[in-house]
């Protein structure tokens, strides 16, 4: 049974090894930026994989780059967001009493608001800026995280060796960084799994509505909105960018149920 597992796992880095090849291949010889006017809004062929757009660059290209933008703001917005919700939870959950109720009601305020809404005014007040983005989408997504980790934690500070630590005196901050910490680990990584493919979503919308990533980088929900405005005549435009879309997430989020089962 090990062993079918493990042969799985090498599988799906021999499926990643062979994708990131061929990406680096065909973004030397197309490069994403490269444009053609002549060859604009080509359909799929054995040169051009994904067609062109109406500039001539090449699809496949320009996919590949967008996949790597937006997991690269996906990534590092879901560490700010599992970071601070990570934080929020281990106060909560260690401190209990009246600090554990006050900043439990605040995320049961919280919860009901479309805090979407709330990126697109931040985003649309503040600017189209990545920083702005990455805090943007932290502000939303933090709030399961927390619960999440405070439950650990309120399991985790009734063991034994944690008794024994405050029996010894050590500090709280030590307690948390030598006990807590390590053994909440696994949990966390499992948050930063299924809070990423939810990041990405919501990234991608943004940029789809065009106050997300702005020209000349390009995100996956940029691509989409530019093969909407041309779908019924050079459908493979938003064909290829939604179907890769759908994918990543769709990989990611099985990915993460397995890892919580």
């Amino acid at each position: 049974m090990r062993t079918r597992h493990f042969s799985k796992y090498i599988l799906g880095f021999v499926i990643i090894f062979v994708f990131l090849l061929v990406a680096i291949i065909r973004l030397r010889r197309h490069p994403y930026y490269q444009q053609n006017i002549a060859l604009g809004a080509v359909a799929p062929n054995w040169e051009y994989w994904f067609g062109t757009d109406r500039l001539g660059r090449d699809l496949f290209s320009r996919v590949i780059y967008a996949c790597y933008i937006s997991l690269s703001i996906g990534i590092v917005a879901t560490f700010l967001t599992v970071s601070f919700g990570t934080f929020y939870g281990i106060i909560s959950g260690y401190c209990g009493g009246g600090i554990d109720l006050i900043l439990m009601r605040i995320i049961d305020v919280l919860y009901p608001i479309p805090l979407t809404l709330i990126v697109i005014l931040l985003m649309v007040i503040l600017g189209k800026h990545s920083w702005v983005l990455f805090f943007a989408i932290s502000i939303v997504e933090w709030m399961t995280t927390a619960r999440i980790i405070r439950s650990e934690v309120l399991k985790v500070k009734e063991s034994g060796y944690i008794q024994v630590a405050k029996q010894f005196g050590q500090k709280e901050l030590r307690i948390i960084k030598r006990h807590v910490l390590p053994n909440i680990m696994g949990i966390i990584i499992v948050c930063f799994i299924i809070t990423l493919p939810g990041v990405i979503v919501l990234e991608s919308f943004l940029s789809f509505l065009g106050i997300g990533i702005q020209p000349p980088k390009s995100s996956l929900g940029i691509l989409i909105a530019e093969g909407a405005k041309c779908m019924a005549t050079y459908p493979w435009q938003i064909f290829f960018p939604s179907a890769i879309f759908v994918f990543i997430i769709l990989a990611l989020t099985i990915y993460g149920d397995r890892l919580r089962k």
